[in-house]
């Protein structure tokens, strides 16, 4: 199983690290190669505004809320994780600059979106400059909010537990397909 969040760098607390926007540090550039990305399964996420009262929105390319992906970096580990001590695959995902969808709710970062097949192969397996020029705010017409306030599953309406199960299986299934594809295109 992947965990989600990276050591941190040394001094900066010992919380782990679940987004990435300063890929220009020598922390994260050897994650950053070929062989440590990987897409994160997403069909949206969430942030919350950043003024008062705290409200969380949800963001997704429509109201169906189709499979898309973050760019993501892996990389091993070995010791504890939310009291599990053993040999764990941790990842984490790049952030950029809003763009004017997200600004208004969370004017700091969005993760940096791959929206189609040629995205996603440049980012597993292209050279390092073309994947971090990847690092740039989605098109205002990629995304919208299509829920706000309390707690909204990201996942079409599941009718029981099984369907849930496997619409989740879906996106990974979906994930590695397209991982596997990208890596076979490369050889």
């Amino acid at each position: 199983m992947m965990r989600w969040g990276f050591p941190p760098p040394p001094n900066a607390g010992k919380a782990p690290v679940t987004n990435v926007r300063n890929s220009a540090s020598g922390w994260w550039r050897p994650w950053l190669q070929e062989g440590h990305r990987c897409l994160v399964p997403v069909t949206g996420f969430c942030e919350w505004t950043d003024s008062q009262p705290k409200v969380t929105n949800w963001f997704a390319l429509d109201e169906t809320r189709p499979l898309f992906f973050f760019a993501g970096i892996l990389r091993p580990f070995v010791g504890e994780r939310k009291g599990d001590v053993d040999e764990h695959l941790l990842f984490s995902f790049l952030t950029t600059v809003p763009n004017a969808v997200v600004a208004p709710i969370h004017a700091k970062a969005m993760p940096v979106l791959l929206l189609d097949d040629a995205a996603c192969e440049t980012w597993l397996t292209g050279s390092l400059e073309a994947a971090l020029a990847l690092q740039r705010p989605a098109p205002d017409d990629a995304l919208r909010i299509v829920a706000s306030g309390g707690r909204n599953y990201l996942l079409p309406k599941a009718d029981s537990a099984e369907e849930r199960h496997d619409q989740i299986g879906g996106l990974f299934r979906t994930a590695w397909k397209r991982r596997d594809i990208a890596m076979q295109s490369a050889t």
